[in-house]
């Protein structure tokens, strides 16, 4: 039996009925066409802002305060 290769995003959403940004980091196929293809039951009752390729670092979200994170810079 062949196992599906998944794929890792990130999904950023609103849960309907609340104006707080979540994220969840999850794994699923891809379509024939490349598209990552997101459960109905997971897109029931929320409104998706974005699907990030991977898992990602949000260190703050609207109206969050920055805090403090110990995150090398990549730049050095």
């Amino acid at each position: 039996m062949k196992q599906e290769a998944l794929t890792t995003v990130t999904i950023i959403y609103y849960d309907s009925g609340s104006l707080e940004l979540h994220h969840k980091v999850k794994h699923y196929p891809k379509n024939g066409a490349g598209r990552v293809v997101i459960p109905a039951e997971f897109k029931q009752d929320k409104s998706i802002i974005a699907v990030c390729l991977d898992e990602i670092t949000i260190i703050n979200k609207v109206g969050d305060r920055v805090i403090g994170v110990d995150i090398a810079d990549e730049h050095e």
